[in-house]
């Protein structure tokens, strides 16, 4: 308990945190009149192993019932307040282990970055090869698992909202015209590829490499009646043949890996035509390169790196793009985050029912922890338009938002769905 006390009484200066170890001993951190979150370890090896490796061994204690967030706290509130005293401290305020052990573990996050055909497509298995179940429970109707875009008030806004806005902001930038040929790479669950069939006619062709997204996304273009028009295929987007008028990239970069990253931006150039436009939307860090923290790479995105915008810019340009537009887009995804957690815990029982509880755990705490790097830490969104001949789009910006606009008036969200705020008015 003594390294994981000192590393508590360093970081913890606002608000109160009381930790009660496996032998009952209580420990008190922080000042102030607000009530404590109060936290148990129950098993000897919780503080050593919270200690030696915090973004690890908390999330681990956690999951396996070592740690335990007293009521009326939750994991969510933990995390949110410890980082929120450790943010302004920097990297050094979460790091207990030596250099040589940060050294290793960069090693580590490098080399799991490497992501060749085979192990691309297990990683994306492990990641979105769920149970269908699972994302209907937590996700928008629609299925988008990226961040939704709050145009107003995020407390008088339906996650629902906030995702058809998304989809309106992303198409608008893509400057689209009817009919035209559309590659989507890492379609998901296929919505943002049967919204640009809606709104414009394209034919699109959508690649993602989990095989039940793929089947997903095949049912409901059939249910639509527009499987002529958007095809999915389970494919690497490496081997997609073809060009095509506009290609969109939405939550795809963070599972390239920055080795790479040119092979990506080659080939993108070559699928694209001369007059044509790519979007790519990603999370992205606000700062310098870094690493994917141990605990995320273990147990939800093998594999997977948020990319610093110099990393996207510098290689880009070695591909021959020309970036026409970039916008960093702050606290939409803790928002996003916030409410995919309020869901699941909604559906507690069932998701409990459909794994067990030790997923449960780590599910919430995939969410509170991610939420808490783009409200308290440096990850922001980030989105780019791509082009190869400057004349591609119009010269000013206005043209996103007039047809956003557009798109936005044709798509409402189903009223049956609350805002956060209407929620807690009708508890």
């Amino acid at each position: 308990m003594w390294l994981l006390d000192q590393f508590l009484k360093r970081g913890i200066r606002n608000g109160r945190l009381t930790v009660t170890d496996h032998d009952g001993k209580a420990y008190e951190y922080g000042s102030g009149p607000a009530d404590p979150i109060r936290i148990r370890l129950t098993d000897k090896r919780a503080a050593a192993h919270i200690a030696r490796y915090p973004q690890l061994g908390a999330g681990e204690a956690f999951m396996w019932g070592w740690l335990v967030v007293e009521a009326p706290h939750d994991i969510r509130d933990l995390l949110l307040f410890v980082t929120a005293n450790t943010s302004s401290q920097g990297d050094r305020a979460i790091q207990a282990q030596g250099p040589l052990r940060r050294a290793r573990d960069r090693l580590l996050a490098m080399a799991d970055s490497v992501n060749p055909r085979g192990k691309a497509a297990k990683n994306a298995e492990h990641t979105y090869n769920l149970t269908r179940r699972l994302y209907e429970l937590f996700l928008d109707e629609d299925r988008q698992y990226t961040m939704a875009y709050y145009r107003g008030d995020p407390e008088q806004t339906s996650l629902e909202q906030a995702q058809l806005d998304k989809k309106a902001h992303l198409a608008a930038k893509m400057y689209l015209k009817p009919g035209m040929k559309v590659l989507d790479i890492g379609c998901g669950w296929g919505g943002f590829a049967l919204y640009l069939n809606r709104h414009y006619g394209c034919e699109v062709l959508g690649v993602a490499l989990a095989e039940d997204q793929i089947a997903f996304c095949r049912e409901r273009a059939e249910a639509a009646g527009v499987a002529d028009k958007v095809r999915f295929e389970l494919m690497d987007y490496r081997d997609v043949t073809g060009e095509f008028d506009r290609i969109s990239s939405v939550g795809l970069l963070e599972h390239v890996g920055t080795p790479h990253y040119p092979q990506f931006y080659r080939h993108t150039a070559r699928l694209l035509k001369p007059d044509g436009v790519m979007i790519s939307h990603c999370c992205g860090r606000a700062g310098p390169p870094g690493r994917t923290d141990a605990w995320t790479r273990k147990y939800i995105f093998p594999g997977g790196y948020i990319p610093a915008l110099s990393e996207l810019v510098i290689e880009s340009e070695k591909a021959g793009w020309q970036i026409m537009d970039v916008e960093g887009m702050r606290f939409h995804y803790s928002h996003t985050l916030e409410e995919w957690y309020n869901r699941t815990v909604l559906h507690r029982d069932e998701i409990v029912d459909l794994y067990d509880e030790q997923f449960y755990r780590m599910w919430l705490f995939y969410l509170a922890g991610a939420e808490q790097a783009f409200r308290n830490g440096s990850l922001v969104n980030w989105q780019m338009i791509y082009v190869k001949d400057r004349t591609a789009i119009p010269m000013t910006r206005e043209f996103i938002e007039t047809e956003s606009a557009r798109l936005r008036a044709g798509d409402v969200a189903p009223e049956w769905h609350l805002s956060p705020a209407e929620r807690v008015a009708a508890e």
